[in-house]
């Protein structure tokens, strides 16, 4: 058993710890450094770092504003992460709402509608739509638990994107999809005004 760091230490690889992983939970800090959760706070209010909601809310600002294909309320989970035409990272805190009443098992739906949300995003277009989705749900996802889906564009051919999405907790695959999307050329007629109209 590895002894506790000391204060400075600490703080030097608490700010290492959230660079790496800006989602990472006080809980998670605490079991990590064999500290109280409070510790952790106390922590991160010294150096000025914002728990984990709040720094994944300012990553999503910035990711969501570079997106062109899908508008803020339209991605499910926080677009945490994006480069339009290569890749991007999204987060979906699920809950006791998204789940089966009996089981606690969240409903496979929401699972799916993170990822193809996710492919959607990272085409360069106006409009993208789903044309196929070849998907795998790999183990049950918990209500509680916190899904992290990266997404790669990995071929285009004119307006066909192929997308991989894989989503995770921690460490372990729980979802994997492969998604066609196609950026669809707005028809003759269609303009942002008729696009209000829609809302």
């Amino acid at each position: 058993m590895k002894p506790r760091l000391q204060k400075t230490d600490r703080l030097r690889r608490l700010v290492e710890v959230i660079e790496d992983d800006p989602f990472i939970t006080d809980r998670e800090l605490a079991c990590l450094f064999r500290v109280s959760i409070q510790t952790v706070r106390l922590d991160r209010l010294e150096l000025g770092i914002p728990e984990s909601r709040e720094r994944t809310r300012r990553l999503a600002k910035e990711a969501t504003n570079k997106v062109r294909s899908v508008e803020t309320g339209e991605v499910i989970g926080d677009l945490i992460h994006v480069k339009l035409g290569q890749e991007g990272i999204s987060v979906l805190e699920t809950d006791k709402d998204m789940a089966f009443r009996r089981t606690s098992i969240v409903r496979g739906h929401h699972i799916f509608a993170q990822a193809n949300s996710l492919a959607v995003a990272l085409v360069d277009a106006e409009i993208a739509l789903t044309g196929t989705a070849t998907v795998k749900y790999l183990r049950p996802v918990k209500a509680g638990e916190r899904l992290v889906a990266k997404a790669e564009i990995l071929s285009r051919s004119g307006r066909r994107h192929v997308v991989k999405v894989t989503t995770k907790i921690g460490h372990e695959d729980v979802f994997a999809g492969e998604f066609t999307v196609f950026a669809v050329e707005e028809p003759e007629g269609y303009s942002e005004d008729s696009r209000r109209g829609f809302n």
